[in-house]
């Protein structure tokens, strides 16, 4: 068993075709790998025990990075939270996004509208970093990277790159992450009230900070695509204030984010680990589901503080659909070997371009 990177995370939206476009111009991510509208029937621990109808766009950014699952209910108003989300409260934030140059990004975004939150400044490990926040109130982090699938087009920004999530006890947390999803190397860990969050919700508070990667180079299929990545888990340290489940009273798939998904090869294993862990699946398709244009094998399980993760063990997708090039990973021979890139780069052909 093993991990190949964030596949995506699942973004709850009140239109998904006009969150794609916005997404696509301001974080490069154009190419879908499919896009349905069709009932979402096993999610029901989170759905209210009812099938929901949906519609769903998972696109990539070809720069490198993992992919956004953009999400909409059609048969009922995606609710947003009751309360501002805060940093520290329990859920998932804020997604990461990598770009090639903080500087350069920040003015771009700032020449286009898009809300800035706080001013270009440096995290506790040097990295250059601001915040954004999309027409539909989800916080974006911008922070430099220096891993990249390709570096040809013109976006200033790659994929997602991770998460901050907020957490009630750190160390359960960090040993959660570290066992599951192999986030064992502790690259800050600092308990203060940070300059770099000035303008962030919750930013004046004090907390336990830290930033999480792999020591392990990730293997798989898409692994050079998706690339490294980080967790950064959050605790609010303040006396005075509760952390509150960001998602509490609303279904999977309101507006927000509503998990981070994993691509993985080997469920069977990953079940296993997971059960002795003390994290067994709360859903699980038991084998290889139609996703319209691609199909894969989908289970959930949830942190300590009922985030959800998600993981998928890919099955077919689409390389060209005009010509109906599909690959099927269950056929191949050495299933952590990554994907040529050429093959990768041939996914540039379904780019939507404005």
């Amino acid at each position: 068993m093993f991990i190949s990177g964030i596949q995506q995370i699942g973004i709850g939206v009140s239109n998904v075709n006009e969150a794609f476009r916005w997404y696509r111009n301001h974080f490069g991510m154009d190419v879908p790998i499919f896009e349905e509208a069709a009932t979402a029937g096993l999610m029901l621990p989170y759905t209210g025990g009812q099938p929901q109808e949906r519609h769903a766009i998972l696109a990539l950014n070809l720069q490198g990075g993992g992919g956004m699952e953009i999400w909409q209910y059609t048969q009922r108003t995606p609710e947003p939270p009751t309360f501002t989300p805060q940093l520290g409260d329990l859920g998932i934030f804020a997604a990461k996004v990598k770009c090639k140059d903080a500087n350069a990004c920040f003015q771009d975004l700032q020449k286009r509208g898009v809300t800035i939150l706080s001013p270009l400044a440096e995290r506790p490990d040097g990295r250059k970093h601001f915040f954004v926040k999309d027409p539909w109130e989800n916080t974006f982090e911008l922070v430099d990277s220096e891993t990249w699938f390709a570096k040809n087009r013109p976006a200033h920004t790659g994929g997602m790159y991770g998460a901050i999530i907020g957490v009630s006890d750190m160390d359960r947390s960090l040993e959660f992450y570290a066992e599951i999803l192999g986030y064992d190397q502790v690259l800050y860990d600092q308990s203060e009230q940070f300059a770099d969050w000035q303008g962030i919700d919750g930013s004046p508070g004090r907390y336990r900070r830290v930033l999480l990667g792999h020591s392990e180079k990730r293997q798989g299929p898409f692994s050079r695509l998706l690339g490294e990545t980080e967790i950064e888990l959050v605790q609010i340290l303040d006396e005075g204030r509760t952390p509150r489940h960001i998602y509490e009273g609303r279904y999977w798939g309101d507006l927000g984010f509503i998990h981070l998904c994993f691509d993985i090869t080997g469920m069977d294993k990953l079940r296993e680990n997971c059960t002795a862990f003390g994290h067994p699946f709360t859903v699980d398709s038991s084998g290889s589901f139609d996703m319209g244009e691609a199909a894969g094998y989908f289970a959930y399980i949830e942190d300590p503080d009922g985030t959800l993760i998600e993981f998928v063990e890919t099955h077919k997708i689409p390389i060209m659909k005009k010509a109906n090039w599909y690959i099927h990973l269950s056929r191949r021979s050495n299933p952590a070997k990554p994907l040529p890139d050429w093959m990768l780069k041939a996914l540039g052909f379904s780019r939507v371009k404005d």
